[in-house]
């Protein structure tokens, strides 16, 4: 019998398998799994989870449905929108990445030397040399060494951004404030945990040195949400900086044109660039995308022609002695211009967080065969012009086109400046998307503009709140040179942070070597420190602007997570105990209507307080009681198979489950209620019949007393789609060479049944049967609103956050539900308020 039971064993872990992964298993499943511990066997929820368990690799099939409503796509299999290999597609992705990703640093050959000579005013021509020398290694640096060799690596499963950096290590070391984290979230599949090894000692520390860290926790905390306000920043000086410096060409083009009027069109401009921003990233990125290309190649044209007309003695500059020349002839103004330098990097961190709309190779290889070659004929062709032209070191770009192309290089520029605008507005987008996911910043109506890319979104409420401050930004400063400040402010503090976020990456998750690391922190982060310096000095001339405005928003986003953190640890603390619920007995105290109530709190744990609301204040309650908790995990994507994980709460005759509902922060929420609930009760009848399963392979193992060699039930695991896989693989284990198909495999079990396991079986189409009635009757959504209050003898600062600025962000943010087009005749709310 033993014989044959590891025969059968060793099927289990072949079939089906096409394709395996590896992930991390618990060596003793613990008791939040779903029907996996004998106190859900016995129809009781554990209340407590085993956070110290063994972990090993196990192999496992990959699990397919028939639908996805999400992402209108086969989950469990590799999400990977670039598939098709085709040239037309390969060229359709080359387009849309112009036009996304590289129109701001593709743009900045427009402003740079103007605002550089700003603050150095040109004497000689080593001047140009040294200018020259400085913009083409901070250009290989920053953009190409850092960005496009390094950080495009540390995506978190092609996501890009502050918050997919923090996500990456909130998943790899607990190191969110949210105390909400189940080590069932451990077993995603886009989880993709590493195997623990002597190698890995040092990040192991690390690791542990978090987790136990309040502090560190906070500290990153606040570095993300730093960055994140950056970003935003960022978002509203890039076009106020990009279109500005594109009109300010027409007072060379045309004389009796004034600053004033430039400010006009500008702003004109903004607004019809704003409004179209609702028509997606798939469809502008196209659009867009050849007028970019024709851009870049306009500006390689026109270097290459300065370049043959003003001789090519700017090639020297290649030679970085020339900085140092640069900085010895007036080392005060050389550091000021430093700032007007950064100018020639400014979209490289778009170029980061606009990932999640491309894949990394075809980020890497355009900026590097198209992008970056383009640049350097720009600026060299722009430091040929001036060393024959001290004088016009004005609008350096418009001037040093020839006359004859002026205007059709002038239309182009305009519509790349447009462009260049559009890359910041959507990195920002995705930054606040993943921010609301992970609980850092207030829930907003987020449409998704494509039905092919799930990443491709747009935030109304945000797209008029950067138009708005951007039209102020321009109206009150005026010129390209103070916004060229408070550009460089936003810029190099959403690079401080990432270098900092990726050195952390470097030493937890990629484990390699220490020197390394260390050269990659010191190097970049001193040569940003020395940037930032320069822009610092330059505060008083609208770099404070953007430093109030950052201010503001990491604020808000802290004040958010701050209250919510609150509000989460004042539910678990008053939630009801399992004793009161056992006494109220199994009709709850009440009586049990007929129907299907689905209790939405944010609880993953335990019974809410807000429960004993709806008893107490309704005159029944439902005959099946689902909790409800939508929980955003720090993955992208969570397969629909792996979506649901459900928990019977109470014993069997209370009809009493928890369901907690995992989405990635790039998982589409936008199914309608119905498909909501067809899913949500299918995957109940799943567990319902998985447990049920388990229950009768544990009556065989009791029975099977003659085996030489017990093997537990908890080795056989039947996954939502219904295969079933083997759990005791060893970690390198090979497959058996027998392949059959899951209905060969699952007679292996079909065994003359006594008395109990009929019962069993009446006893399990007796509960499926009491859903289907259940689900006929109705469902109601039981919605608790919780709000928080400060305690009168809090200190004055907690009542004014809580009791005003939270409760004011509260009011006007978006609820949770709202993503569900739930009719008001199935809804039913209750509010609750908790003092903190």
């Amino acid at each position: 019998m033993a014989e044959g039971s590891e025969r059968v064993y060793g099927q289990l872990a072949k079939m089906d398998s096409t394709e395996s992964r590896w992930v991390a298993r618990d060596e003793e499943e613990d008791s939040d799994e779903e029907g996996e511990s004998l106190s859900q066997r016995m129809g009781l929820e554990s209340e407590e989870e085993d956070d110290n368990v063994e972990q090993r690799l196990i192999r496992t099939a990959p699990r397919i449905d028939s639908f996805d409503v999400e992402a209108l796509e086969v989950p469990g299999a590799p999400r990977n929108d670039f598939e098709d290999d085709s040239l037309g597609r390969h060229i359709v992705l080359a387009l849309q990445t112009l036009g996304v990703v590289f129109g701001d640093v593709g743009t900045s050959p427009l402003y740079t030397f103007d605002v550089l000579f700003n603050k150095y005013p040109l004497a000689q021509k080593e001047d140009v040399l040294g200018a020259l020398s400085l913009v083409l290694y901070t250009l290989i640096l920053i953009p190409l060494v850092k960005y496009i060799l390094v950080v495009l690596w540390a995506n978190d499963n092609g996501e890009g951004g502050t918050f997919a950096l923090y996500s990456l290590i909130c998943r790899n070391a607990k190191a969110s404030l949210l105390p909400n984290q189940l080590p069932s979230d451990a077993r995603i599949s886009s989880f993709r945990l590493k195997v623990p090894s002597p190698e890995l000692e040092r990040s192991l520390k690390i690791k542990e040195y978090l987790e136990n860290s309040l502090l560190l926790k906070k500290l990153l905390l606040i570095l993300v949400l730093f960055g994140t306000s950056m970003v935003i920043a960022d978002g509203v000086v890039t076009p106020a900086m990009s279109v500005m410096s594109a009109f300010s060409g027409l007072k060379l083009g045309i004389s009796s044109v004034e600053q004033d009027e430039v400010v006009m069109i500008s702003i004109a401009s903004l607004i019809v660039l704003f409004s179209v921003q609702r028509f997606g990233t798939s469809k502008v990125g196209l659009a867009v995308g050849p007028a970019l290309f024709i851009w870049f190649c306009s500006l390689g044209f026109v270097g290459i022609y300065n370049l043959f007309k003003y001789g090519t003695d700017v090639l020297r500059a290649f030679s970085p002695v020339y900085i140092y020349y640069f900085f010895q002839r007036n080392p005060t103004q050389a550091w000021m211009s430093l700032g007007g330098c950064l100018l020639c990097a400014t979209g490289s961190e778009a170029m980061f967080a606009d990932l999640c709309y491309f894949s990394v190779r075809s980020v890497q290889l355009t900026f590097l065969f198209l992008v970056l070659p383009c640049l350097i004929l720009g600026y060299l062709g722009q430091a040929a012009f001036l060393m024959e032209n001290f004088t016009e070191n004005q609008q350096v770009f418009f001037s040093s086109i020839p006359s004859e192309a002026f205007w059709p290089v002038f239309l182009i520029a305009t519509i790349a400046a447009l462009i260049a605008s559009r890359a910041m507005t959507t990195a920002t987008f995705s930054c606040i998307k993943q921010s609301i996911a992970l609980g850092c910043f207030p829930r907003l109506k987020i449409i998704h503009t494509s039905r092919k890319f799930m990443g491709q979104i747009y935030i109304p409420v945000i797209n008029w709140f950067l138009l708005v401050f951007c039209v102020a930004f321009v109206a009150t400063f005026g010129n390209i040179y103070e916004i060229g400040n408070a550009y460089g402010i936003a810029e190099l503090g959403v690079m401080i942070m990432t270098t900092i976020l990726v050195t952390i990456i470097m030493l937890l998750i990629w484990q390699i070597n220490i020197v390394f690391v260390l050269c990659f922190l010191t190097f970049f982060l001193g040569l940003e420190l020395l940037f930032f310096s320069s822009v610092l000095g330059s505060v008083v001339d609208g770099s404070w602007v953007m430093l109030v405005f950052a201010a503001v928003l990491f604020m808000i986003m802290y004040i958010w997570n701050y209250g919510s953190k609150l509000k989460y640890e004042t539910e678990v603390k008053q939630k009801l105990s399992m004793d009161l619920m056992m006494e109220l007995g199994s009709n709850l105290g009440t009586i049990r209507a007929p129907g299907i109530g689905l209790v939405y709190n944010e609880l993953v744990k335990g019974i809410p307080a807000i429960f004993g609301h709806f008893l107490t204040t309704l005159p029944a309650i439902h005959s099946m009681i689902i909790f409800v908790c939508i929980k955003y995990v720090p993955v992208p994507v969570v397969p629909q198979t792996e979506r649901f994980l459900f928990r019977r709460v109470c014993p069997k005759s209370f009809h009493v489950f928890r369901c907690i509902a995992r989405y990635g922060y790039k998982d589409v929420r936008k199914e309608h209620h119905l498909i909501f609930e067809q899913l949500l009760i299918e995957s109940l009848e799943k567990f319902i019949r998985r447990e049920a399963q388990e229950r009768s392979l544990e009556s065989d193992e009791d029975r099977d007393t003659d085996s030489e060699t017990e093997v537990s039930c908890s080795n056989i695991l039947v996954a939502p789609n219904g295969s079933v896989y083997s759990l005791g693989v060893p970690l390198m284990a090979g497959y058996s060479g027998i392949d059959r198909t899951i209905s060969e495999a699952s007679t292996s079990f079909d065994e003359p049944r006594d008395e109990t396991v009929t019962d069993a079986r009446q006893s399990l189409e007796r509960e499926l049967s009491f859903i289907h009635k259940a689900k006929e009757s109705g469902v109601v959504y039981l919605l608790g609103h919780g709000d928080i209050r400060a305690r009168k003898e809090s200190w004055f600062i907690k009542k004014l956050v809580i009791n005003y600025f939270y409760a004011f962000l509260r009011r006007n943010c978006r609820r949770g539900i709202a993503s569900l087009s739930v009719p008001h005749t199935n809804l039913m709310q209750v509010g609750m308020t908790y003092m903190v």
